[in-house]
C-alpha cells in the first residue's frame, strides 16, 4: 500500500491593506476587508498574465515581470472591492512622498554644488555629480513614506496578518501562533535595492546620464537585481550571506513594519486565505 502523496502547498504572497489583506496565488488574487460597518467583504479574480512564465528563465527580467503583475492586480482589487483602502491611500503618506521627492532633489543639488566647488578648485574635468553619500541619503529618504504608512492606522497590524496567515498555511498551524515576521517579506528587498540604486545613480551621473529616463533605468535595474538576490537567498536559506541580507528586513518588520493583530483582524486574514485557496482550487 503506497503512502498518500502530501498535498503540495501553493506559493502565496500578499499585500497588507489599511483595512484588510490582499493575497496572491499562482494564477489568482483574493482580498478581504472589514468595511466601516464591521462586515467582512471578500472578492477575488484572475491575475493579469504579463508573461511571467515566459520570463521564468530570464534573470533580471522575471523579477520585474512579477512585480508588474502584482501592481496590475491593484486596480482590479479596487474595482471588485471598492471598500479596500490601499497602503498609500492616505493624505499624510502622500504628503510624505512629495516631501521625500523634494528632499531628494535638494540633497542631490547640494551634492552637485559641492562637487562643482571641488572641481573648480582642482584640475578635475567632467560634469560634476552628487557623490555616494548623497545618493545613499536620497535612497534612505525614499523609505520615509513607506515607513510612515506602516506606522499609521492598522496597516502594520494587517502586515502582521499577512505574515501570520501565510506562515500558518505553509506550516499547517494556527495564524495566532505564527510569528509576525516572515522570510519572504518584501522588506528583505530594501537593503540590496537601496545599495544598487545608490551605486547605480552615482555611476550614471558620472557617465553623463541624467534625467527621469536614466533614473528609471537605474530604478528598474536595482529592483531586478534585488529580486534576484532575494531569490538566491530563498534557495540558500542557511547561508551566512542570506542571514546577513535578511537582517535589515527582519529589523524593519520587528520594529516598525508589523504589529500583533487582533482576533478580528486575523479573521479578515482567514477570509482572504480561504478565498485564495478556493479560487486556485476551482481554477485547476
Amino acid at each position: 500500500m503506497t503512502a498518500p502523496v502530501p498535498e503540495e502547498k501553493l506559493r502565496l504572497g500578499g499585500m497588507a491593506l489599511r483595512n484588510g489583506l490582499l493575497v496572491h496565488g499562482p494564477t489568482h488574487w483574493a482580498g478581504a476587508v472589514r468595511d466601516d460597518s464591521g462586515e467582512v467583504k471578500v472578492a477575488s479574480g484572475r491575475k493579469p498574465d504579463l508573461g511571467a512564465k515566459a520570463a521564468a528563465n530570464l534573470p533580471g527580467v522575471r523579477g520585474i515581470v512579477k512585480l508588474a503583475e502584482a501592481i496590475a492586480v491593484i486596480p482590479l482589487v479596487k474595482r471588485a472591492l471598492p471598500e479596500a483602502r490601499l497602503p498609500m491611500q492616505d493624505v499624510k503618506t502622500l504628503s510624505a512622498m512629495g516631501a521625500a521627492a523634494l528632499g531628494g532633489t535638494a540633497i542631490r543639488s547640494a551634492g552637485v554644488r559641492k562637487a562643482t566647488a571641488v572641481a573648480d578648485s582642482s584640475s578635475h574635468r567632467g560634469a560634476p555629480s552628487a557623490g555616494p553619500g548623497s545618493e545613499a541619503a536620497i535612497a534612505l529618504l525614499s523609505l520615509a513614506p513607506a515607513l510612515m504608512a506602516l506606522r499609521s492606522g492598522d496597516l502594520a497590524a494587517y502586515h502582521g496578518v499577512e505574515h501570520k496567515s501565510i506562515a500558518a498555511y505553509e506550516d499547517d498551524g494556527e495564524a495566532a501562533d505564527a510569528t509576525k515576521e516572515h522570510d519572504r517579506c518584501g522588506s528583505h528587498l530594501v537593503a540590496p535595492m537601496l545599495t544598487v540604486a545608490a551605486v547605480g545613480n552615482v555611476a550614471a551621473r558620472r557617465a553623463g546620464l541624467r534625467g527621469p529616463a536614466a533614473e528609471a533605468v537605474v530604478g528598474l535595474g536595482s529592483a531586478a537585481l534585488a529580486v534576484e538576490v532575494f531569490a538566491w537567498g530563498e534557495r540558500h536559506p542557511a547561508s551566512r550571506f542570506t542571514r546577513l541580507l535578511r537582517r535589515p528586513g527582519h529589523e524593519i518588520q520587528r520594529v516598525v513594519g508589523t504589529r500583533e493583530p487582533t482576533p478580528e483582524q486575523l479573521e479578515v486574514g482567514r477570509a482572504a486565505l480561504e478565498e485564495i485557496l478556493r479560487v486556485e482550487d476551482d481554477g485547476h
